[in-house]
């Protein structure tokens, strides 16, 4: 399935899921925009469609498993493992730190990817592919439906995305939305 930058983003815009405002994202930096993905990915038919549209970018990578990082990977996750016929596993947040629970585990060798939602720093991305590693797995690629990065999420592996979207982040000591004195929302799914 082909799935344009366009259509993720009309997707996003029709389930009201492309916010306006400051909001504090999960890497620390502030912006004046957020995608909020469970808006959208709480309508199975726009998760199945995404899903199906991220897991053609990896055919052919003989991929045996899928893993996300909790909380905002795991729809996403769970779909693109869905589309490739494979199991679907999260890593969640131990003591501050991304690990397997729940009795999930990889194989030693086992041909993995890594799915998120929207990536900004890749700093969840390149944690959950340390998480694989460690168990002995191989990762042959991550992904998102998002980059919101502009290239910049240093990863060594191969990075496929639907659509990469532009929005003004800063560092919180220069956001001049702070400086303004607009009050900060949080609204991702790690508390920091």
């Amino acid at each position: 399935m082909v799935m344009s930058d366009v259509d993720v983003i009309d997707r996003f815009r029709r389930a009201g899921a492309l916010l306006e405002g400051h909001f504090r994202l999960t890497s620390g930096l502030h912006s004046s925009g957020y995608l909020q993905s469970a808006l959208v990915l709480q309508h199975p038919r726009e998760a199945e469609a995404l899903g199906a549209a991220l897991a053609a970018r990896f055919q052919g990578l003989g991929v045996q498993a899928v893993l996300s990082p909790a909380l905002g990977g795991i729809v996403i996750g769970q779909e693109v493992g869905r589309a490739l016929g494979v199991r679907a596993l999260f890593a969640e947040r131990q003591d501050g730190k991304l690990t397997l629970r729940r009795g999930f585990a990889l194989e030693p060798g086992e041909r993995v990817v890594v799915v998120e939602d929207v990536v900004t720093t890749g700093g969840s991305t390149r944690e959950t592919i340390e998480v694989a590693r460690a168990a002995g797995a191989r990762v042959v690629a991550a992904g998102a439906i998002i980059d919101r990065s502009g290239g910049g999420q240093p990863l060594d592996v191969p990075f496929h995305v639907l659509a990469a979207v532009s929005l003004p982040t800063y560092e919180p000591e220069r956001c001049p939305l702070c400086l303004a004195g607009e009050p900060v929302v949080k609204p991702g799914s790690r508390a920091t």
